[in-house]
């Protein structure tokens, strides 16, 4: 699976992100037009999102998989050290390659970490929905904001078929499931550290402390803390 990017920086420390389920890489344009980072980045499409093609499978492994072969087959060799910031979805990504990969730090943004028989139900029908077509842009790229809960985005994540306008990801992709934590935490070989913006309410910080007993609030944010604050979510990651 190879995976679209955008990468810039220079030097040998590489700060990967990687967004959440439903939206794509331009989540974090906001942070990238402040860039606070000393060294590279990229930042990542997961597979089913943005310009990345759709797959078979959308378990966590495979999201990993991916990932870490667009960094490089010898990232290790390539990179001094390796960070990984990931929102929601894209955070059980990068805990996941804690496990298997040699990451100097690890940051996960709203990860939603207790989910219900409802939410899990809600995302079993999720994944079940036929694609659906729009006759504009401009509706396509309403749904999409509404869907990766953004008020705007310079490249919104939607394509253009023979039926019209549709989202990019793939309604599939919600079958990743709720990420098994205690297992990911158990399994990483690097320090993690969770936050969530302070008006979340997909996770609450007491859920995340459960976890992380130094887990933080990001003020004046929702669950896009990198969009709605990017230098508060600076400030914690460096």
């Amino acid at each position: 699976m190879k995976l679209a990017f955008d990468k810039g920086g220079a030097g040998d420390r590489l700060l990967v992100l990687l967004h959440g389920l439903g939206a794509n890489r331009d989540v974090w344009r906001a942070m990238l037009t402040d860039n606070r980072w000393d060294g590279s980045w990229m930042a990542l499409d997961l597979r089913g999102h943005g310009e990345s093609a759709h797959a078979g499978s959308y378990a966590l492994e495979d999201h990993a998989a991916d990932v870490a072969e667009t960094i490089g087959p010898n990232s290790q060799e390539n990179w001094r050290e390796i960070t990984m910031l990931g929102h929601s979805m894209g955070g059980a990504v990068a805990l996941k390659l804690a496990g298997s990969m040699r990451l100097a730090r690890v940051f996960g943004l709203g990860i939603k970490v207790v989910w219900s028989a409802d939410e899990l139900a809600g995302l079993e029908r999720m994944a079940s929905m036929p694609v659906k077509w729009f006759a504009t842009r401009d509706e396509a790229a309403a749904r999409y904001l509404k869907v990766a809960g953004l008020t705007a985005s310079q490249r919104p994540g939607i394509v253009q078929g023979e039926s019209g306008w549709r989202l990019a990801a793939d309604p599939a992709a919600a079958r990743v499931g709720p990420p098994p934590m205690r297992e990911l935490i158990a399994a990483s070989k690097a320090p993690f550290h969770l936050a969530r913006g302070a008006g979340d309410r997909m996770v609450s910080l007491e859920q995340l402390r459960a976890y992380d007993s130094e887990a933080v609030d990001i003020p004046d944010a929702g669950h896009n803390a990198m969009v709605d604050q990017p230098g508060e979510v600076w400030d914690w990651l460096i």
